[in-house]
């Protein structure tokens, strides 16, 4: 074979990154369809053989032999085989050296389509073998360039689309950007494989807390439900399998710096971090939090909820732009509408668990306004979140003073 020839294949193995074996096992196909092509028939048996030392190419007709000939592009006839091999057998095969003289110059024009098609598929297929494995998971990338609103992202060495759907509206992004993706799924397609990548999935939360909290990904503390309006809310439902283990206080940690870790990962994105419960009315007042809730009555046909509340806690309970009731119904995947507490029908009570939490509320220490923003924007609501935490502590918060730190502490103190 032409030497051009070979230093070319290699230069593309290299550049493609594929193993050695894979790669030639790609030329000889190729080699294969190209003599058939230039000199035989499609029905032959085709062999190749290439030197790995000296590049030599050797293509050979098999060629099985018989006692009476059917078919003379694959068959011999036993008298025909021992002029070329004296102690050849019937049933056994049987190889003629048919490499024309100038076959490194042909092949190297014939073979040229077929390998770079075969090389093309072959990388597809390391490519799905790469990443089939890897769905469901948390995989880092490196933005290569954005046109328009499309993201085109590296992932080793791989190139791959973030739609503009699967984006964070309020997320600016540019070349070089190093970004978290979760993998969703790896599709085959006419194309070769896509990855179906996204910053939108509410499981690139539930991803990130594996990452930033311990607990989570030991499985001490369990995501159980996650709703998100992607870049500006989410709210996720956490239960702890160990009673020794509070696991509102484990996703927050110490002045809220592991959930603020994993916000800042989603371009500022709100996190409230909820405590699960298998009781429907538990769950829902919990997930409609800041907003305190007067009672619920539920439907279970319709799986609807019927929330009360009285009129100075309806514009929380529904947020801005419905967004508080949106996220709740979607957590807790029970259809909530948010009604009048004078319009409850008899019987419906407030939920044990917000009779529990009336004093578990930062809003109830009696602190300023401003101090409980602060405070809530580190995702710290609970009194239990600030108990054990001191006044140097707090002032790490953003924005509180050494005088506000000593006035949450003495706050704290006073609740039993």
């Amino acid at each position: 074979m032409h030497e051009q020839f070979m230093a070319a294949v290699r230069q593309l193995a290299d550049e493609k990154n594929l193993p050695e074996d894979v790669v030639m096992d790609i030329v000889k196909a190729a080699l294969r369809t190209a003599y058939r092509k230039d000199y035989g028939t499609k029905e032959q048996n085709i062999d190749v053989d290439i030197d790995p030392k000296t590049e030599a190419v050797t293509i050979y007709v098999v060629k099985t032999v018989v006692d009476k000939v059917e078919d003379e592009e694959t068959e011999m006839s036993l008298s025909d085989a021992k002029k070329v091999k004296k102690d050849i057998k019937i049933g056994e095969e049987i190889r003629m050296d048919v490499t024309p003289l100038t076959y490194g110059r042909i092949a190297a024009q014939s073979a040229k389509q077929v390998i770079i098609q075969r090389i093309q598929e072959a990388e597809r297929d390391i490519m799905y073998d790469m990443f089939k494995d890897r769905e469901n998971e948390l995989i880092n990338a490196l933005i290569h360039r954005v046109e328009q609103n499309n993201v085109y992202v590296e992932l080793g060495g791989i190139n791959a689309l973030l739609p503009v759907t699967e984006q964070i509206p309020t997320e600016q992004y540019y070349g070089g950007q190093r970004i978290k993706l979760y993998l969703d799924k790896v599709v085959k397609t006419t194309k070769g494989p896509q990855l179906l990548i996204s910053r939108r999935h509410p499981k690139l939360v539930e991803k990130l807390m594996e990452l930033e909290i311990p607990e989570v990904k030991a499985g001490t503390v369990q995501i159980k439900a996650v709703s998100r309006e992607p870049g500006v809310r989410c709210k996720v439902a956490v239960h702890s399998t160990d009673e020794q283990v509070d696991p509102i206080g484990a996703c927050v940690g110490q002045n809220g710096v592991r959930v603020q870790n994993v916000m800042q990962e989603l371009a500022g994105e709100r996190i409230d971090i909820i405590p699960w419960s298998e009781n429907p009315k538990e769950f829902i007042t919990e997930a409609l939090k800041p907003a305190k809730i007067s009672g619920i009555e539920l439907d279970e046909t319709e799986k609807l909820a019927k929330v009360y509340v009285t009129q100075d806690q309806r514009a929380l309970a529904i947020g801005k732009n419905g967004q508080n009731v949106r996220l709740a119904s979607r957590l807790t995947d029970w259809e909530i509408d948010i009604m009048d507490a004078d319009e409850a029908p008899e019987g419906t009570t407030p939920t044990q668990s917000e009779a529990k939490e009336e004093v578990a509320m930062i809003s109830d220490l009696g602190l300023p306004e401003e101090i409980i923003a602060k405070l809530a924007e580190v995702n710290l609501e609970q009194v239990q979140q600030l108990k054990g935490l001191t006044a140097k502590d707090f002032t790490e918060i953003e924005g509180i003073s050494e005088e506000e730190a000593a006035e949450i502490v003495k706050a704290v103190k006073k609740v039993k």
